[in-house]
């Protein structure tokens, strides 16, 4: 979805979004201000400024001494663009930042502090993929360790399986 110059409401505490404009991205962010500090961002937005080196002073100027209300992460969120609720997912394997994600038009929206934490998990897009690649090779090293020893296809699948069930 692209971005809009509506005022939506924010997902979390409801109260109106201020618009912000980032220049050197060329997109509107919509941010919390009179309540909890949230983000919104549209489809495909976060590739923009999502690393330490993308500049994110407009927004960084707006939160600058302020007091946000706390909001219970845990309760399930609409998105303010399409409607339909949204998923909380984590935004990398380290799972250290939880966001909330919008499956129908893509927009995420970061409770206040939680875009800083995305940014330093990784300096660029590069270490993030490599991570990664590095995280799915260990956890299929170790499969491959602990299922050498079945005989047969099935048995390794069923055992994924019931790993999986007990998992989740």
């Amino acid at each position: 979805m692209s971005d809009t110059l509506d005022e939506i409401s924010c997902p979390a505490c409801h109260k109106p979004m201020k618009k912000i404009y980032l220049v050197n991205q060329k997109f509107n962010v919509d941010i919390c201000l009179e309540g909890c500090g949230g983000l919104f961002l549209d489809n495909r937005e976060l590739k923009k400024i999502d690393e330490n080196m993308e500049d994110i002073d407009p927004i960084l100027e707006q939160i600058k001494d302020r007091e946000f209300q706390e909001v219970d992460s845990s309760v399930k969120r609409t998105c303010p663009m399409c409607g339909h609720i949204m998923v909380k997912n984590y935004s990398s394997h380290l799972g250290k930042v939880q966001i909330d994600e919008c499956y129908n038009c893509g927009g995420k929206f970061f409770d206040h502090g939680e875009l800083i934490k995305l940014r330093e998990e990784f300096a660029t897009e590069n270490d993030r993929i490599n991570a990664f690649n590095s995280y799915a090779k260990s956890i299929l090293n170790a499969a491959n360790s602990e299922f050498k020893e079945k005989k047969t296809l099935g048995s390794m699948i069923n055992d994924i399986i019931k790993n999986y069930k007990e998992f989740n």
